[in-house]
């Protein structure tokens, strides 16, 4: 079988099975079997599995990147000497990730969910490997927000950013646990409206007055017989 297919194939296997089961507990096995290619093949176009992990995430994660760089770029280009709209940056970050999670026939569904649970697993060699692929992104996007929003803390921007990043992964992981912790029927939906959805949600979240840090409330404790009650 041509080179190119077998490896694609070892890739998109690889993808749909760290999604359903996590990187720890996807075996390269499991992997080739699923791809239906030996441990030669895997062995031959990658080398390892964390050279594999790699190779997943940039399949798509490298245009992803290019993609929200060049609309700022085509931002700041039209702005001139002036500083961007709050809501342009975190569009043309965030927009673009969501337009990949709406596409369901290329992979990029698959990916951004991928993408969305390895925010939320401990595991250091993808934390560290992403952090180094997002370096050029994160310090062009937090550097426009920072001129964007002259007045707010830059720890300010950098905690809400980190908020908009959270509330995007938990999105694109799926609606279907909430609806069952709400006891509600889920109705499968376009995955195209999630975006006006959350670009609400993270633009009010981003326009939200900056918190009273010198009252911060004291953190609410749950008892199971008594209910909810303050702290101390």
């Amino acid at each position: 079988m041509p080179q190119p297919e077998t490896r694609d194939r070892i890739l998109d296997a690889a993808e749909a099975l760290f999604v359903e089961h996590g990187f720890e507990g996807t075996s390269m096995r499991v992997i080739t079997r699923s791809a239906q290619a030996n441990l030669a093949a895997v062995n031959y176009h990658f080398g390892s599995k964390d050279a594999l992990i790699q190779a997943v995430f940039r399949r798509r994660l490298t245009a992803l990147n290019e993609a929200r760089l060049a609309a700022l770029d085509q931002l700041e280009a039209q702005a001139g000497d002036a500083a961007l709209k709050p809501s342009r940056i975190v569009f043309a970050f965030f927009g673009t990730a969501l337009a990949m999670a709406a596409d369901t026939e290329h992979g990029g569904a698959t990916f951004m969910r991928l993408l969305s649970r390895t925010y939320n697993e401990p595991n250091a060699f993808v934390r560290q490997f992403l952090a180094e692929e997002y370096a050029e992104v994160m310090d062009r996007f937090l550097g426009a927000l920072f001129r964007a929003l002259p007045e707010v803390p830059r720890t300010e921007i950098m905690w809400r950013f980190h908020f908009m990043m959270g509330a995007m992964s938990f999105a694109m992981a799926g609606i279907e646990s909430v609806h069952a912790m709400a006891g509600l029927p889920y109705e499968d939906e376009d995955p195209a409206r999630l975006l006006p959805r959350l670009m609400s949600f993270l633009l009010g979240g981003l326009r939200a007055p900056l918190a009273d840090l010198a009252e911060t409330p004291r953190p609410m404790m749950f008892d199971v017989h008594d209910g909810i009650h303050g702290a101390g």
